[in-house]
């Protein structure tokens, strides 16, 4: 199970990977996802939401150092995958989560702030789902083989 956790880690930096290159796009080009009036990559990717800390609406856009939210998804989605393959079950859990909640805001914005959604973002959305999931049965996968791995143990040493 934790190779399919880095495999959909690797498929969420690949798809961090096209925000950040519709981010760094001039405004003025058609992104390839400009769908519809409600689907529009462009518009959610340039927006003042795309950046961490936000841009607030009278600051320059060279005020402060702002983070594309892209490149903390590709940072994130790495540090999933270094941790699942080192098996560090617990800790991958932790970081999904924290992963789900911060795309669940995000979606929360696309829907009633910017009231457009990205389509990247909507299917990095699915990615960090399915790996909170498979992080969940991953943990309880492996409490459980260690608690009958232990209880293995605790008969063999009483003779049973």
């Amino acid at each position: 199970m934790r190779y399919l956790i880095a495999l959909l880690a690797l498929a969420g930096i690949f798809d961090s990977c096209l925000a950040l290159r519709i981010h760094l796009q001039d405004p003025s080009q058609a992104p390839p996802c400009s769908v519809t009036a409600k689907f529009d990559c462009g518009e959610v990717n340039h927006g003042r939401f795309a950046v961490f800390p936000p841009l607030s609406f009278d600051a320059a856009a060279n005020a402060k150092i702002h983070i594309p939210i892209a490149v903390i998804g590709i940072a994130g989605y790495l540090l999933l995958a270094v941790l699942v393959l080192s098996k560090q079950y617990w800790l991958t859990l932790q970081a999904a989560e924290i992963g789900f909640f911060f795309a669940a805001f995000l979606s929360y914005l696309e829907a009633y702030v910017i009231e457009k959604w990205c389509i990247y973002c909507l299917v990095s959305m699915g990615i960090i789902t399915l790996i909170l999931l498979l992080s969940i049965a991953n943990v309880g996968s492996d409490a459980l083989r260690r608690r009958r791995a232990a209880a293995k143990a605790g008969g063999l040493l009483h003779g049973k």
